[in-house]
């Protein structure tokens, strides 16, 4: 959802059992953010010093260990109030769903009259609530080397997602770490430093690592590679690759559904093959060998806006969890929102929110019209001066086409040469511009995606400079009203209905379409440099459309709590898919040679 969005976003529902994640992209957010905290409970603020060669681990602790403080203090107080109406604590249970064993006592006690039985109800339900977890992202892309002031590289280990890492392994959180956007064999690899990874004499695990992933077979195989360092994976997340939030990292035309399908079939499989991998390797390193596999769950997320659509994912496909984030921007109570970019959110639709290629990692990324983040990089490309400043460097990650040492591909030094180079090249003026377009377009997300939580807090300084970057999923259309946490948790129980009037398909359905749109403009712009390894991407592309769409006509018949016609609405917009996925034209090399 961004990060300063939600930096401080398990203090807000954690108390309540509601999970949450922090990402950890940004050390002097979380350190601001610590001074924030500190000074508002009057707690003394240590400052890491700025010539701490490990001060970007150092920083991500003690934020971590606040925030775990913060959280513990809030679920106390939470469980020392009474059950009146209205109350905090009575809020932690109504949200519940009615499912949960919690709920069915309270509402068991709520319908007793003996005080004696309610009183020993009360002390149950108390004795059995549990805060939500305070979970991190880190972004394994995001590996950044760092330098010494004499411009030295240092040790591997100083990189910013290791030290991350690190940052969140010393912590004092009991939580786990959401690595996202791919296998990073060294990254995985520093996990294994770690005690607080493997299991203790209990088979139990202090911290447990989760992986966002788009398909089963990069799950395996990131399981397994994780599993032969002695490393379990508690949880594989998995996410719809266009569907979602921030950076989009697309499949191979596989959608969800499938993807979903194939897990549930073959879960066991997986646990049984990681769990072997892991032993041998627990056994190599002379550890203990575990006496069973330990706990793994397989979740979903990425376009759920329906009760009954996450009740199909948990249902059908026996997901153990459900994750929602866009429609939470909308949750002031509960995120980093200023109010123009709220109103920019609930008044976009469909036509205002699209995949970008703003994102200087070369990553396609969602995000929304009208942001003023992007509303300032045009006025500067107006006035002839691309490119950001780069206050922030976390993105310079890559890109030595200039330079010896990595720079930001949205950075004004960066554009500056790539557009010296282009005029070089005396191209016509259609193809300048267009090539011009492609230089410019990059946005300084990593300052934009951290704004809020200034502005918000009264933190702002000038050398922050201005403009916030959104990056909603498609989701967003369907949302516009301002909602508290207990209207949005009662919205996906299915007891309200915050979804505005905006005709919503199924949220496979929607999928499909981005995906069908994903791949016609990848074959328009690869025509002028098609190979042989792409018509063969395209080929498997259109395939995995067709099976997937094939799979969806027989799913009907599990949607079981849909109406019969948002169930023949599924069905006509599957079969104008499907027709539209036939006529699609591949293109041939022989066609690219002519």
């Amino acid at each position: 959802m961004g990060i300063g969005f939600t930096i401080d976003t398990p203090l807000k529902v954690a108390p309540f059992g509601i999970s949450s994640v922090i990402s950890l992209g940004d050390d002097l957010l979380v350190d601001r953010m610590r001074e924030f905290y500190c000074n508002k409970l009057n707690i003394p603020f240590i400052e890491v010093a700025k010539d701490d060669i490990d001060r970007r681990a150092h920083r991500i602790t003690l934020y971590l260990n606040l925030m775990n403080r913060m959280v513990k203090n809030k679920f106390q107080e939470l469980k020392d109030a009474s059950f009146e109406k209205g109350s905090e604590l009575t809020k932690y249970f109504e949200m519940l769903p009615d499912i949960n064993d919690l709920k069915k006592e309270y509402k068991r006690m709520m319908e007793e009259s003996d005080s004696s039985v309610i009183e020993k109800i009360q002390q149950w339900l108390k004795d059995n609530m549990e805060a939500g977890a305070i979970d991190v992202n880190i972004m394994t892309k995001l590996d950044r080397a760092n330098f010494s002031k004499k411009g030295e590289q240092l040790p591997q280990d100083m990189n910013d997602a290791h030290a991350a890492l690190r940052g969140f392994a010393k912590s004092d959180l009991n939580s786990g770490v959401v690595l996202s956007a791919g296998l990073s064999p060294r990254l995985y690899s520093y996990v294994a430093n770690f005690d607080e990874f493997f299991p203790d004499e209990k088979e139990q695990l202090n911290k447990t690592i989760i992986l966002k992933v788009s398909d089963y077979r990069s799950a395996l195989v990131q399981g397994k590679f994780l599993a032969k360092k002695g490393i379990w994976v508690s949880e594989y997340r998995v996410e719809s690759g266009l569907n979602c939030g921030g950076h989009a990292f697309a499949t191979d035309g596989y959608l969800m559904g499938p993807i979903l399908e194939e897990f549930k079939q073959n879960k066991q499989q997986l646990i049984s093959e990681v769990h072997e991998v892991l032993n041998d390797a627990l056994e190599g390193m002379g550890r203990q060998r575990l006496s069973k596999p330990l706990d793994l769950l397989v979740t979903a997320q990425g376009g759920v806006g329906t009760a009954n659509e996450h009740n199909l994912l948990l249902d059908n496909y026996d997901v153990d969890l459900v994750g929602w984030g866009t429609p939470f921007l909308l949750v002031p109570e509960v995120v980093n929102i200023d109010s123009g970019s709220f109103k920019t959110l609930s008044e976009a639709g469909t036509n205002e929110l699209y995949l970008s290629d703003i994102s200087p990692i070369g990553v396609p990324f969602n995000s929304v019209k009208g942001n003023t983040k992007d509303i300032h990089k045009e006025e500067n490309i107006a006035d002839g001066k691309p490119g950001s400043s780069c206050p922030s460097q976390y993105l310079k990650l890559y890109n030595t086409e200039f330079t010896d040492k990595p720079i930001c591909v949205a950075s004004k030094q960066y554009q500056k040469l790539k557009i010296k180079e282009l005029e070089e090249k005396n191209l016509s003026a259609e193809e300048h511009q267009k090539a011009y377009d492609k230089i410019t377009v990059k946005s300084c997300i990593c300052s934009g995606l951290v704004m809020t939580a200034y502005t918000e807090n009264d933190l702002l300084k000038k050398s922050d400079g201005t403009g916030i970057s959104l990056c909603p999923g498609p989701n967003m259309a369907y949302f516009s009203k301002e909602s508290t946490l207990h209207e949005m948790v009662d919205h996906i129980y299915g007891k309200a209905n915050v979804l505005n009037d905006t005709y919503r398909p199924h949220m496979f359905i929607k999928e499909l379409g981005m995906y069908i749109d994903y791949l016609n403009r990848e074959i328009e712009e690869s025509l002028q440099t098609l190979n042989a390894k792409k018509v063969k991407y395209f080929e498997g592309f259109k395939a995995n459309l067709t099976s997937g769409i094939e799979y969806y006509e027989n799913l009907l018949g599990e949607m079981k709590e849909e109406s019969e016609m948002i169930k023949i609405k599924f069905s006509e917009e599957l079969n104008q898919f499907k027709e539209v996925v036939s006529l699609i034209k591949l293109p041939t090399l022989e066609q690219n040679l002519a």
